[in-house]
């Protein structure tokens, strides 16, 4: 009678409604600052679970969309995003927030255009790979026509700037290149090369470069009050949590110790109030989601469905990278960077968007069931 994957539903409401508590709880106390002076203790709770709220009726609606009509639409949502992507930059309608210019203001939401990059990335990458596929393995027509489109986006949000969304667009691009056939030795070559501009990228910005200095060395009396300010109490954090946490509610950190408590660093409240144990069952969520997408895909793929397939495994690295790099900043596995932890960081464009995309998971799932038992879509 269940035409969805039960299960995966219930682990993206959970970590969302868990995640809206977290926020809840890691800014209570912002309004004790004069930045945030004329909040309410409930007003980042209220907006999150508003943000919630318009996700999932977002979600209700891509999922009764076909993922054939998905496919027809991917090149046009991926330039409708790049004309997003360049009105940010025009001065008067890109709002800017702590020196990064990412955002649309709406006076009732901002929308941030990279996250909605993330999702037709996907999409476009998916129906890209179907479309070559008969050039897959060359370099010149299967690479350098995606190659080019990355790029040009890649030099809109470097102009932002935003170093953590273009790492993980290029990831998603990437990935689904090489999950629907690129060439492997040529694969391996171009991600040396992507390492190596990266790297140059960090070179030549004297900002980056000191933030990677201090990463490296969190505890230097210099780094600690400088870059290292936000790694260093997220560490410290952790550290209060032990194995089962101070208790919910509990954190010191979040009292304006740690900037960014309820968006980049939320894993670190968790992780002082809820201990280790807290964060292993955020991982195993995050992971079954990850795990769920790969297996939907590979049962696309294994109907024919290429382009559903390609779509679900790029929805998981998407989200599996994503979260594997604001788990890897919170702990110091990572140089900081500011990415947000997918379902359960405040923000509504990242809540609608990521809803948006596990609906379209959903329904490639849907549209799975209905083919095995001999349906039609």
């Amino acid at each position: 009678m269940m035409e969805y994957d039960q299960p995966l539903v219930w682990v993206v409401l959970l970590l969302m409604l868990f995640g809206m508590v977290m926020v809840y709880s890691a800014s209570i106390a912002l309004p004790d600052s004069p930045k945030y002076a004329s909040y309410k203790t409930t007003h980042f709770l209220i907006r999150q679970g508003a943000f919630i709220a318009v996700g999932m009726l977002a979600g209700l609606l891509a999922f009764r969309v076909r993922i054939e009509t998905w496919q027809k639409w991917a090149p046009y949502l991926f330039v409708g995003t790049l004309v997003l992507l360049l009105l940010v930059l025009i001065p008067g309608i890109g709002k800017g927030v702590n020196g990064a210019k990412r955002w649309l203001s709406f006076k009732v939401f901002n929308l941030q255009p990279s996250e909605m990059m993330k999702l037709c990335a996907v999409l476009y990458a998916a129906d890209y790979s179907v479309r070559k596929q008969q050039v897959m393995h060359k370099l010149t027509k299967g690479f350098f026509p995606m190659a080019a489109a990355i790029g040009f986006v890649g030099a809109l949000l470097m102009l932002e700037p935003d170093l953590g969304a273009l790492g993980v667009i290029v990831c998603i691009a990437m990935g689904i290149l090489f999950l629907g056939g690129f060439n492997a030795i040529w694969f391996g070559g171009i991600g040396a090369t992507l390492v190596g501009v990266f790297s140059l990228i960090i070179v030549l910005s004297p900002w980056r470069r000191e933030r990677i200095f201090a990463y490296l060395n969190p505890w230097d009396e210099e780094h600690a009050l400088g870059k290292a300010y936000q790694l260093s109490h997220s560490l410290i954090a952790f550290g209060r949590g032990e194995l089962f946490g101070v208790g919910l509610g509990g954190s010191v950190e979040k009292l304006h110790y740690l900037p960014e408590a309820h968006t980049d660093f939320l894993l670190a409240v968790i992780g002082e109030e809820l201990g280790f144990v807290g964060v292993l069952v955020v991982v195993a969520m995050f992971y079954w989601i990850v795990k769920r997408a790969f297996d939907i895909g590979r049962q696309a793929i294994a109907m024919d469905m290429t382009f559903a397939g390609l779509a679900a495994k790029g929805i998981g690295i998407w989200i599996g990278v994503q979260t594997f790099i604001n788990m890897g900043v919170n702990l110091g596995l990572l140089p900081t960077k500011g990415l947000t932890l997918p379902l359960m960081s405040y923000g509504g464009s990242g809540v609608m968007l990521n809803c948006i995309g596990l609906a379209i998971l959903l329904r490639i799932d849907y549209e799975n069931r209905l083919l095995m038992r001999g349906g039609r879509v």
